[in-house]
């Protein structure tokens, strides 16, 4: 697989599953866009990596919640790179809490950042695709979207919605060239999931056919092959990534 010559721009890509993404696709050659909100030091050490192995890339930071900031980031970008070619919703937060007592706030936040982002930055990036007749866009869903998960049900809805606005916008860019596909991690090894305590670990892990976490790699390896030629009769998908954790379509 290469993606020489292409542009990728990774929204939360300084840290975790993000990071690995954009370390992947610049080592296939992509000229790659590190997004976040008000980390720099994180970015710039995702961008000093991308170098020391020979890479290129930027950084790009903007709230993905915001569209007025994402549709002037996104121009700029444009502007610079001659386009956008491939472009990774991978921003996502969490405001967890039994629905109960979930407070609004909670509840728009996640919707905001995890959904609504994907949303504007894909009808910001996708114009340029369409003129090229070419593109990719990849969706970080989550296997919390497809079981549910207690304390959850904003993240489950955002992650859920993700699949149905995939779907839709696959039917609507397929003729202009552009795929549109999904990446539904599981339990995957960040800094998230290093914080919970051994035991409830290890309950989680009775729960995985493949008897442990993913690394961020294995997500970046699916998000990676959509990214590439090698998918390119791929649209409207979704590949999990989750040792075995869920089955379903």
């Amino acid at each position: 697989m290469t993606l020489q010559g292409k542009t990728a721009l990774v929204t939360g890509g300084s840290r975790g599953i993000g990071e690995a993404v954009c370390l992947r696709l610049a080592r296939l050659g992509a000229n790659v866009g590190v997004n976040y909100i008000s980390n720099s030091e994180a970015a710039a050490r995702v961008l000093e990596r991308i170098r020391a192995e020979g890479g290129t890339g930027f950084t790009a930071p903007f709230d993905v919640s915001d569209p007025a900031a994402v549709q002037s980031a996104v121009k700029d970008i444009i502007a610079d790179h001659d386009g956008i070619d491939i472009l990774v919703n991978n921003a996502g937060i969490t405001r967890d809490g039994l629905m109960a007592r979930m407070k609004d706030d909670a509840w728009d936040q996640v919707i905001a950042t995890n959904l609504k982002g994907a949303f504007v930055c894909s009808k910001a990036a996708m114009r340029p695709m369409m003129k090229k007749r070419w593109g990719r866009i990849i969706n970080m869903t989550s296997v919390i979207g497809f079981l549910g998960n207690a304390g959850q049900v904003n993240y489950a809805a955002a992650k859920a919605g993700l699949v149905g606005l995939t779907k839709s916008m696959a039917r609507e860019l397929a003729g202009r060239g552009v795929t549109v596909n999904c990446v539904a991690p599981g339990y995957i090894i960040t800094d998230m999931t290093s914080d919970l305590p051994g035991d409830i670990q290890e309950a989680v892990k009775a729960q995985i056919p493949l008897g442990t976490l993913g690394t961020p790699e294995d997500v970046a390896g699916a998000v990676a092959f959509l990214a590439s030629a090698d998918a390119g009769y791929m649209t409207g998908q979704t590949l999990h990534v989750n040792g075995g954790m869920y089955m379903g379509n």
